[in-house]
């Protein structure tokens, strides 16, 4: 089987800590073909969201160091953040990528956008050749017991989104939302989601501020809000009671310095600040300023999990569902095994009893037809009574979880290629 996982997400590491390991978009390809050229890897993908950096691969002979891969592409020393890092194999990473994709992993439980955003990380690597056969035959089986999950369980009704508890967090803050101006930097799906929210419990007001201006005007245009430029980011920001930042910047694009200028601006009316981003785009050092309240990531995390008493049960119930669902992808990947090495065996012994009887052409003379079939029933007889054993073996172990090393020893001792050949 072969599959690792290597990563940090919400649970193990804090946002101070994630951001170090996120590769903006633009850089994936990049990184795919980096970590596809190591040693060992046949083939790999990268999700890199706000919550989670997690890198999966695929070994062909069982050999691969995630960890170098980290080491080298970030430039950390060894050591560096391991108390953060988690790592899964064969059936643990297998596993993983399955709740993942269902949602059961995330810091919303049910939340809809993490399968979203695998997809496109598997879309992204497909595209660069990181995602060629294995990889890519658990993935597609990754997405179906998603939708497997969100068909027979109820753990998506009435989603709580990260979305949806910055609009609460709003509300509480400001009392009503009503006639309240909301500020996006950024134009993506997050701040997009965002937005809905605030303006369904009250918000007016919508601009857009994006270094790309055509996506900045696409979103306004959508809430028939104001697109802003880029350029004219901090001039413009006081205007707006709520801002909601979520960008790919490498660094903080707002600092206490600024929120000083536009409490001042505002004659310090309050300002919310939601920062969605990671790397974070806001410095945390704004909320000690008055009537300025800064939430990033994790601290909607608290927030979210107040929610989620009903939908624990039904996460129960799909995680059952994955269980099963894990169970059938081994015994799949088992039997994909074993076929093929049955196959192999009785071709590798009929290639030889056809040699054999070729060599014996010449000794024989000429035989009758009724001499012809009783040599081929002969060589047929003792090619079926060698093969018994073996394939008999390998059909009662095709459930085992040991069946692997079954498999390589009878793949060894008839010198079988290891697909038919």
């Amino acid at each position: 089987m072969n599959f690792f996982v290597l990563g940090v997400n919400h649970k193990t590491a804090p946002v101070e800590v994630r951001e170090r390991f996120a590769i903006p978009e633009v850089r994936l390809p990049e990184a795919l073909g980096k970590l596809t050229s190591m040693d060992g890897i046949e083939e790999g993908m990268i999700v890199s969201t706000c919550n989670r950096v997690e890198i999966f691969a695929h070994s062909q002979n069982g050999d691969c160091d995630l960890r170098k891969f980290v080491r080298e592409y970030f430039g950390f020393r060894a050591g560096e953040y391991e108390p953060y890092i988690f790592e899964h194999e064969q059936l643990e990473a297998v596993a993983h990528i399955f709740r993942v994709a269902s949602s059961l992993d995330s810091m919303v439980v049910g939340e809809s956008q993490i399968l979203g955003q695998v997809k496109d990380a598997y879309a992204t690597a497909r595209a660069v050749g990181a995602v060629t056969s294995q990889l890519d035959q658990l993935l597609t089986r990754a997405f179906a017991v998603a939708k497997k999950v969100r068909n027979e369980t109820t753990i998506a009704v009435s989603p709580v989104s990260i979305a949806s508890v910055a609009a609460e967090l709003a509300e509480k803050i400001f009392g009503s939302l009503a006639g309240k101006s909301v500020y996006l930097v950024g134009a993506g799906n997050t701040c997009e989601l965002a937005a809905r929210h605030l303006i369904a419990h009250g918000a007016k007001k919508i601009f857009v501020c994006n270094r790309t201006p055509e996506r900045a005007v696409a979103l306004a245009n959508k809430f028939e809000g104001e697109a802003i430029s880029f350029e004219r980011l901090y001039d413009t920001v006081p205007r707006a009671d709520i801002v909601i930042s979520s960008t790919g910047a490498p660094h903080t694009i707002f600092r206490k310095e600024h929120g000083e200028k536009f409490l001042h601006l505002r004659k310090n009316r309050p300002m919310f600040f939601i920062d969605l981003a990671v790397p974070r785009d806001i410095d945390p050092g704004l909320n000690d300023l008055d009537g300025v309240f800064v939430y990033n990531i994790d601290d909607l995390q608290q927030v979210a999990q107040s929610h989620l008493g009903e939908r624990r049960k039904e996460a129960a119930r799909a995680e059952l569902l994955v269980k099963e669902e894990v169970r059938k992808f081994e015994q799949r990947a088992q039997n994909a095994e074993v076929v093929p090495t049955i196959v192999s065996l009785q071709q590798h012994l009929e290639t030889l009893r056809q040699s054999e009887l070729e060599r014996m052409r010449s000794r024989l003379g000429d035989l009758t037809p009724e001499q012809e079939m009783a040599v081929e029933a002969l060589t047929r007889g003792i090619i079926n009574k060698i093969m018994h054993t073996p394939i008999t073996t390998l059909k009662s172990v095709a459930h085992d979880p040991e069946s692997n090393v079954v498999i390589d020893v009878v793949r060894k001792l008839f010198n079988l290629c290891r697909k038919v050949c």
